[in-house]
């Protein structure tokens, strides 16, 4: 994953919550972390064919390469933007369901919702984060459905720029201020409740994780 800030030319404006929330909804945050990871060929080859249906016929040319070599490019982003494959004993309605209960996680946080955040989580939840993520000098651990929503209540600029991804093939949360990764959300479902939310900040887990688009 790139980190941000390491060019010496004059950095955008930042952009406002509101306009952050925008580009994390239509365009997708998962996405912009995926796209940055990619090699250029790739990225073009990807973007071009798959996102404004250019043939390989006129792509290849563009890249200086055949219309096969194009193909084998956009594919291999392919794979990565997918982030995975999901883990085969999770059912395709668990899966939905699990997104569905991340994305009104990820809304009630956003929306300032005490009670729905609290509605979603198990009494027991317990919420882990690493020491970048706070920061902290240790790991920090909460457990509690109320001191985790508030703890989400207390983030909630940070899920202006956040959304919903794939981390190792499971449904996260990807928090990437102007498509810099930043922060993952991992989260553990059980009978429609989240059990578990591990937070990753470090640069070193970061980089360990492959990090995929949800499919539609």
């Amino acid at each position: 994953m790139s980190a941000a800030g390491t060019g010496t030319g004059t950095a955008p404006p930042p952009r406002d919550p509101e306009e952050e929330a925008l580009l994390a909804d239509s365009v997708g945050v998962a996405l912009l972390v995926v796209l940055d990871t990619l090699a250029p060929a790739e990225r073009l080859a990807f973007v071009l064919h798959d996102m404004f249906a250019v043939p390989f016929d006129e792509i290849g040319p563009m890249l200086d390469r055949t219309p096969a070599a194009a193909r084998q490019l956009a594919s291999r982003a392919r794979r990565r933007v997918r982030g995975g494959a999901p883990p085969a004993t999770a059912p395709a309605e668990d899966l939905r369901r699990r997104r569905r209960i991340v994305a009104a996680f990820l809304a009630a946080t956003r929306g300032g919702d005490f009670e729905a955040l609290v509605s979603l989580l198990h009494p027991d939840v317990v919420l882990r984060a690493d020491r970048a993520a706070i920061p902290t000098p240790e790991p920090v651990e909460v457990r509690g459905a109320a001191p985790v929503a508030q703890g989400a209540m207390a983030a909630a600029g940070r899920a202006q720029f956040t959304g919903p991804g794939l981390i190792d093939g499971a449904v996260g949360l990807v928090m990437a201020p102007l498509g810099r990764l930043r922060l993952l959300l991992s989260f553990t479902v059980a009978e429609g409740l989240i059990t578990e939310i591990d937070v990753i900040a470090d640069a070193d887990r970061l980089a360990g994780v492959e990090v995929g688009v949800p499919a539609d």
